[in-house]
This record gives C-alpha cells, sequence and structure tokens, in this order.
C-alpha cells in the first residue's frame, strides 16, 4: 500500500482479496475492455511467465476509484519494459478522475524506474489531457457498428463483395462457429499464416488459456475447403462489442475470395448474438488490412499509444517494419513449419 500526498486516496496492488472489488469497478466503467479484467493477471503470469502489476486505487470512502493494469516484459533479446496491456489493442488506466489516473501512472513510473524499464506503453483509445509524455497515432483500430440484420449487411457491402462472398460457397466450403473443439484446426491454419508471414507464433497453450479463463467471452470460426482448414478467426465478446484478435488465412485459399468469406459469417454471427459492434482489429491508415476492413464499413478509431521514458533513455523500436529485423523475417519465413511452432513461442511471449 501507497498512501499519495495531493489526493485522498490509496494506491494498492491487487491481490485475492480485492479482485471482486477489481472487477465491479471495470464492469462499470464506460471506457473498460475486457483487457482490464484482472483474470488477465494470472493468465498471463502462468502463461508467459512474466510479472505483473495491478495498480488500484482507493478514496476516502473506502471505494475503488481506479485501476491501471500492467505486464513487465524482460528478455536479453527485446529488453525489459512494461506494457499496459501487451498482446491486444487495449489498456491504459480507468479512473474516477485525472488526478486519480496521475496518481496510478506515476506509480506505475516509480516502479518501472525501480525495475530499470527502457519504457512503459499505455495502450490507449482516447486522447490525454495536458499529457507530457511521448504519444504515437500511426494506428487506428477499425470498428463497424453493426446494422440489426444480416440482410442489411449485405445491402451496406453492395454487389461487388456480395458476389465475392458467393465465390468460396460455389467451390464448396464450409464453417464451422464454436469453441474449444476447434482450436486444433485453428492453431493449425494460425502457425503456418504466421510462419509465411515471417512473425512467431503464440503457443497453444495462450489460447487453451483463454478459453479456460473466459469461456463465456471466446469462440473461434474456421472454413473448410476440400475437407481442410484454411482460415479461421479467434473471436472475443465483451458486452455488445465483438473482436477479432487473430485471424488467418492460408495463402492458397485467397484466391477464392475465402477471406471475404469468413468475414461474412463472422459479421453474421455478430449480429446474430446481439452485438451493436465489430471491432476488426489495428490498422495503419491505407494499408491493405485497413481497406479490406474498410470495404465492410469499418470506421477508423484513433489509437493514442503514450510511452513513458526514464530520463536519459529512448525509446526502442520493437515493430515489425524496424528495418534490422528484416532479415530475421526473411529467414523466419523459410524455416520448416515445426521448427517455426518450437521457437516461436520462446520469443513472441516478450513481443507486446
Amino acid at each position: 500500500m501507497s498512501e499519495t500526498n495531493n489526493l485522498s486516496i490509496t494506491i494498492h496492488l491487487l491481490d485475492a482479496d480485492s479482485i471482486q472489488l477489481w472487477d465491479g469497478y471495470v464492469s462499470n466503467h464506460s471506457s473498460a475492455s475486457i483487457y482490464h479484467q484482472s483474470a488477465w493477471k494470472s493468465l498471463i503470469e502462468e502463461t508467459f511467465n512474466h510479472k505483473c502489476y495491478y495498480f488500484y486505487a482507493i478514496n476516502q470512502h473506502n471505494k475503488i476509484c481506479g485501476v491501471l493494469p500492467s505486464v513487465n516484459l524482460k528478455s536479453k533479446l527485446f529488453g525489459n519494459y512494461i506494457v499496459s496491456m501487451p498482446f491486444f489493442n487495449y489498456g491504459g488506466v480507468l479512473a474516477d478522475n485525472q488526478d486519480i489516473a496521475d496518481s496510478l501512472n506515476a506509480h506505475l513510473q516509480q516502479q518501472a524506474s525501480d525495475n530499470n524499464v527502457s519504457h512503459v506503453q499505455y495502450r490507449e483509445k482516447t486522447e490525454r489531457i495536458n499529457s507530457t509524455i511521448a504519444v504515437t497515432t500511426d494506428k487506428v483500430n477499425m470498428v463497424l457498428a453493426l446494422p440489426e440484420s444480416a440482410e442489411a449487411l449485405g445491402k451496406l457491402i453492395g454487389s461487388k463483395r456480395r458476389s465475392q462472398i458467393k465465390r468460396p460457397i460455389r467451390e464448396g466450403v464450409e464453417h464451422k462457429i464454436g469453441g474449444i473443439e476447434l482450436l486444433d484446426d485453428f492453431y493449425a491454419v494460425f502457425c503456418q499464416n504466421m510462419r509465411d508471414l515471417g512473425t512467431p507464433v503464440y503457443g497453444k497453450p495462450f489460447f487453451k488459456n483463454i478459453f479456460k479463463t473466459f469461456s463465456d467471452n471466446a469462440s473461434l470460426v474456421v472454413v473448410y475447403w476440400q475437407g481442410k482448414p484454411v482460415s479461421t478467426g479467434f473471436l472475443i465478446r465483451y458486452k455488445d462489442r465483438m473482436e477479432i484478435p487473430w485471424a488467418s488465412t492460408l495463402s492458397y485459399a485467397n484466391r477464392i475470395s475465402v477471406n471475404m468469406y469468413i468475414y461474412w459469417q463472422i459479421l453474421s454471427h455478430a449480429i446474430e448474438s446481439g452485438c451493436s459492434e465489430f471491432d476488426f482489429g489495428r490498422s495503419t491508415i491505407d494499408a491493405g488490412t485497413y481497406k479490406f476492413k474498410k470495404q465492410w464499413g469499418a470506421e477508423p478509431q484513433q489509437c493514442y499509444w503514450y510511452h513513458w521514458i526514464p530520463e536519459g533513455g529512448e525509446l526502442p523500436n520493437l515493430s515489425p517494419s524496424n528495418a534490422k529485423f528484416d532479415l530475421a523475417i526473411k529467414v523466419w519465413k523459410k524455416l520448416p513449419l515445426l521448427v517455426a511452432n518450437t521457437l516461436g513461442p520462446f520469443l513472441v511471449k516478450n513481443l507486446p
């Protein structure tokens, strides 16, 4: 526990006795995401062995008034840094007011200094007022306000795209929407696609643990062609929003527009499930993924990724677009799938 001088609040670290308080606050906060929930702490610690710092504030009425989840990623290859929240698009502080938010951020930054980290990254969806720390705004989340029916969605996307959706159907594709029973098929497509992109892959236990922890929120969609899984998406629902943190399609299936088919099925599923929004995930404006999502009617929502850097420090560039990773990406694309799948989880757990 730590007291603040300028506010009648105390700052604490999450423990077993405060989980219910934490999650109650998150559930009632208008800016919260599922990634603010306390269960991610144990999931990430058990899956990746990262140290997590979940700070929360208690006011003079003994009520929780702010939360800040974070994860310390530390490796010789990629360095030592803290992210709120890694692996996903959302994080940062939730608080009743800016003073409480500032106090929670200050505590995390003090923790970062004690840990000798290179930086703290906050993945926020709203702009901070009068912020003095660096912010990057090169990414947007593409979000679609869902119509009331699949028929209305069909009218929204137009005849050309409806025709593209019908092409795979003529080719005999099928799909399944389900849970952990589809994980092997999802993972087979995901691993191959990520290897082909030159990106290390998460281990299967990560996805198993998400299903174990968030069984009511997670689902899978898998498209089959000629009896084999060729396209897939991992879906997470929180309240009335559904998102797709991971999606993959095998390259040879692109020629029959499988991507159009799977997203049609996913969006139809989201509508039928009563969702009002679908989050396609983040993109760079005018990049290929941005244009693909835009054709469905999705609109960009700015990502504000803030970075606190210790005095005299410098923000490292861990983006795949960094030229120093070019050779590694080219080599990774050539690796046998078994080798990539074995080495990938040890590397990717330390990338945000």
